[in-house]
C-alpha cells in the first residue's frame, strides 16, 4: 500500500498548537509514526476532546486523508493506554 493511499496511521503526537479559535477550534499536531516520518495532522472534529484527551508524548491511532498541502486531516482517533 502507498503512504498516500493509507487512511490510518500510528505514532506518537508531538508539538500540539491550536491553529484558529473557534467554537470547534482547528488544531495542528505532528504524529511521528514508527518509521521516524513525521506527518503534519489537523483535526477539526472533536477537537476540544482530543485537546482534552491527548498530551504530547501520547501514543495514538488515527485515521483520516491527505489535503492538498498534503497534511492528513483527521476523522476519529484513538489514544493507545
Amino acid at each position: 500500500m502507498d503512504m498516500n493511499d493509507r487512511t490510518y496511521w500510528k505514532g506518537e503526537v508531538e508539538k500540539i498548537k491550536v491553529v484558529k479559535l473557534e467554537e470547534k477550534p482547528l488544531v495542528r499536531f505532528t504524529l511521528k509514526t514508527d518509521g521516524e516520518a513525521k506527518e503534519n495532522c489537523l483535526i477539526k472534529t472533536h477537537s476540544l476532546n482530543f485537546l482534552f484527551h491527548v498530551a504530547e508524548g501520547n501514543s495514538i491511532v488515527i485515521y483520516g486523508q491527505r489535503n492538498q498541502r498534503n497534511q492528513v486531516v483527521v476523522k476519529k482517533y484513538h489514544v493507545n493506554q
